[in-house]
């Protein structure tokens, strides 16, 4: 039985890194924007984008996406901040 949650455990934690290690690209009408999920996962916790929910999709809108992924660099002081540097034609 030990074995099995042990394989299972195991399972699940690599289809979660699997997971983790996409880019996203997200549509908008002035320009595609890439997200980089893996190179965000390394530095952060899962919680600042995801919340409290289980990790998966997160639908952003444009003020959901500029407050989430903007705010955050310019508190950071890291990462793009003005549109061209998000946003690719």
């Amino acid at each position: 039985m030990k074995k099995m949650l042990a394989i299972a455990l195991l399972l699940a934690f690599t289809a979660g890194t699997a997971i983790a290690s996409d880019t996203v690209v997200m549509k908008a009408k002035n320009g595609d924007v890439t997200f980089d999920h893996k190179a965000h996962s390394g530095i952060m916790d899962c919680k600042v984008c995801h919340g409290d929910a289980k990790p998966g999709k997160v639908e952003l809108d444009k003020d959901a996406a500029h407050a989430l992924c903007k705010d955050c660099h310019v508190k950071k002081s890291a990462g793009p901040t003005k549109c061209g540097e998000c946003h690719k034609k």
